[in-house]
């Protein structure tokens, strides 16, 4: 578990400093594989250090990273190299909605993980499911018996 108790982004220039709101304050919980996975390996990373003020993420001068330095430096050549069209931080916050949707988190759950004021918002992040996702989440929960409706429902259509 990772808390959030301070901030910085573009608009601040870098500065470190509180949230943007109330609800910025949290609690980041990794407990899948691999967010565990994550976990180890930011412990790696950060090493014996007993500095609480020390920035996990930082610059080469131990400052803050801009946004633009991560897309430009790291996302987007990585992207790149993987045939993918090119996604900003906010893909990030998306894809964590989605997969917690499909890992069948509970709504209220998720809405509250990412912070969205309402429902609503959380389900804007939701956007269109690709149909073999559709298929896959339908395969987990009932296995083949929803190949063997299909087939039943086929065979009378015809």
């Amino acid at each position: 578990m990772i808390r959030v108790d301070e901030a910085s982004d573009q608009r601040s220039a870098g500065s470190i400093g509180q949230c943007k709101n109330a609800a910025a304050y949290r609690y980041v919980v990794l407990l899948d594989a691999e967010g565990r996975k994550a976990m180890q390996v930011l412990r790696r990373f950060v090493g014996s250090t007993s500095d609480p003020n020390m920035l996990v993420f930082r610059s080469k001068r131990g400052g803050p990273l801009l946004e633009t330095t991560i897309l430009n430096q790291g996302l987007h050549p990585a992207l790149k190299a993987l045939g993918l069209e090119r996604g900003g931080m906010h893909a990030f916050r998306r894809g964590c909605n989605r997969r917690w949707e499909l890992a069948g988190i509970n709504p209220a759950v998720i809405r509250q993980q990412m912070r969205h004021s309402s429902a609503t918002m959380t389900r804007l992040y939701t956007g269109e499911i690709p149909p073999e996702d559709v298929a896959s989440a339908f395969s987990m929960k009932f296995g083949s018996q929803i190949v063997v409706l299909e087939n039943m429902e086929n065979e009378a259509a015809a």
